[in-house]
């Protein structure tokens, strides 16, 4: 039985609840990717160039701390991590969490919530950041998808 993990990061609440129904209908852990200083409304306005999430992504080295680790993540098979898209791609504090293991061996599914913007080369990142991880393209989620089509997506990897 393949054993799979939904590791989130979340701004607004949106992705955290996309994660939680995606986790249900799979029956996998739930693991939420937060940072070690909270991100305040003024650091996520991505209309100032000065903001903390602005700076963070234009600098594609930038690594956010986290507050937490997954205790056993040797014990996954199957890797599904959610963020919401920033600046077309996964935030910095994805990859954080990322180059923080050895995925090798696993399979990382990246999964987004997005008003409109795609995933651009988020797999492709999440690849060169885990050498040895098979990761498929992702998709993007609307805030309201179903837990039923969540399931259905996530099932070719279980």
């Amino acid at each position: 039985m393949v054993k799979a993990l939904v590791a989130y990061f979340s701004a607004s609440g949106v992705t955290a609840a996309v994660a939680k129904r995606l986790a249900e209908s799979i029956e996998a852990d739930l693991f939420e990717i937060k940072p070690e200083t909270p991100y305040t409304n003024a650091d996520l306005n991505w209309m100032n160039k000065s903001s903390r999430s602005s700076v963070e992504m234009a600098d594609r080295a930038s690594r956010p701390a986290i507050a937490a680790k997954v205790a056993d993540m040797a014990s996954y098979d199957v890797v599904f991590i959610g963020f919401p898209v920033w600046w077309y791609r996964e935030p910095s504090i994805v990859d954080t969490f990322v180059e923080a293991y050895d995925f090798t061996g696993k399979t990382i599914v990246p999964f987004a919530t997005s008003g409109g913007s795609g995933l651009g080369e988020t797999s492709k990142n999440l690849k060169e950041l885990a050498p040895g991880a098979d990761v498929p393209e992702g998709k993007r989620f609307p805030g309201s998808a179903l837990g039923s089509d969540l399931g259905a997506w996530a099932a070719k990897w279980l």
